[in-house]
């Protein structure tokens, strides 16, 4: 019998992208394994000394500061970045950041925000963190193109000392300073429900003065807040079937091909805090909320300049002028937007989902959503949607079914 792999996992499980990396992993493990982990729950690292007792054939970890160590040990290994830039001469496990900060913005801009605002973290001197620059990069390239400009805030890490009572009253100060109604993205959710808290202690509404956004999607971070939050979702779990998979071909001996991972960003999750059409017309307002709210529906030009209350010509100029397009085209992205949720969230079939939304048939829904995405329905959800996988075993069934086995540190 074949010996079965031994795979450290050094990824947290406290917030929902570890989670969701971790039973990426799983999954692999469960229809290509047997594999057996060693795994704390919880935690980032382990104890330095048990590494190399853990006689480990491969490992996926974060880019915690057991890296040098992890090196030394000279197996197989799948990083994922958080602090650092990429490692040279591993695989590295990276978010679509251009795209995240990118879909934030164009999320605000269809909410009719003129004004703009950026939060991330500011970095500690021996860390890298660039996920956050180019999440805030993209998301002025694209305020900017619209023809607006962003303001930037940097809030403290925790490495440097951070004292939060002093920078949330510092951050409320430069949240009211900000002219208002203003479109806030926060580089991920956590840093978004640091803002929500800031914008409570400064008396500021969420979201009639500042919409807020962030990035992750954990539904209990965001959840947390109040309002809800909304965030750029990023499917964190093909992430790591990819990363399990590309380990395996290295515990092979064989290539691993890319040597970068990208964990997609697919779509918005939109709650509350941005639950808003700022706009100061109120015939473009009730235009766009029914957009807004009917993105499910088959609807035209003509419902849209009825519920506005208005010709179709006058609010055509209307849209043109304050949106930056058509209202066909706003209809077009409400109705993509949506497309895109249902490919990724569901395991509906792709007739299923034309038919909910109120297509004809599954080809004039392939073709529309084709024209605005310049991909077929399946070939989105292969690239982003979860990892498609045998429908038996089942995530659930117990380890000893699927052929897997996990060890844990004695308590």
């Amino acid at each position: 019998m074949a010996e079965i792999p031994k795979v450290i996992l050094l990824i947290e499980s406290s917030r929902a992208s570890g989670r969701a990396l971790l039973t990426g992993v799983a999954n692999f493990a469960h229809y290509h394994g047997p594999w057996s982990f060693y795994w704390e729950p919880g935690d980032l690292e382990t104890d330095r000394s048990s590494l190399k007792s853990l006689n480990a054939d491969g490992i996926i970890m974060r880019d915690g500061d057991l890296l040098n160590e992890v090196l030394a040990l000279g197996i197989p290994a799948v990083v994922i970045g958080h602090k650092r830039k990429e490692v040279a001469g591993l695989i590295n496990v990276l978010t679509d950041s251009p795209s995240i900060g990118r879909m934030g913005a164009e999320h605000l801009i269809q909410c009719g925000f003129k004004h703009f605002a950026f939060v991330g973290f500011a970095t500690h001197p021996l860390e890298s963190a660039s996920w956050v620059r180019v999440r805030e990069e993209h998301f002025i390239k694209r305020v900017r193109a619209a023809g607006f400009e962003t303001q930037t805030y940097s809030l403290a890490t925790a490495v440097a000392g951070r004292n939060w009572l002093r920078e949330r009253n510092t951050l409320a100060a430069w949240l009211q300073s900000l002219p208002k109604p203003v479109g806030l993205m926060a580089c991920n959710d956590d840093c978004g429900v640091q803002v929500m808290e800031a914008c409570k202690s400064a008396g500021i509404a969420v979201p009639d003065l500042i919409g807020v956004i962030g990035a992750d999607n954990d539904e209990i971070v965001c959840g947390l807040s109040n309002p809800a939050m909304s965030s750029v979702a990023i499917n964190f779990e093909r992430a790591g079937f990819e990363a399990a998979e590309s380990l395996n071909r290295l515990m092979q001996g064989q290539k691993s091909g890319s040597a970068k991972i990208q964990a997609p960003a697919t779509h918005i999750a939109t709650r509350r805090s941005t639950d808003i059409v700022a706009v100061s017309d109120p015939a473009l307002g009730r235009a766009l909320r029914f957009i807004r709210d009917h993105s499910r529906q088959a609807i035209g030009v003509g419902d849209v300049a009825k519920a506005a209350g208005f010709s179709r010509r006058a609010l055509e100029r209307r849209f043109r002028s304050e949106i930056g397009v058509s209202i066909l085209a706003q209809i077009r992205k409400a109705r993509t937007e949506q497309i895109c949720k249902m490919l990724v969230e569901t395991a509906l079939p792709v007739s299923e989902i034309a038919e909910s939304l109120g297509f004809e048939d599954v080809q004039h829904f392939a073709r529309y959503f084709r024209a605005a995405r310049e991909i077929s329905p399946l070939a989105y959800r292969k690239s982003f949607g979860k990892q498609t996988r045998p429908s038996r075993p089942q995530i659930g069934d117990s380890f000893s079914q699927s052929g897997v086995t996990l060890a844990r540190k004695a308590e």
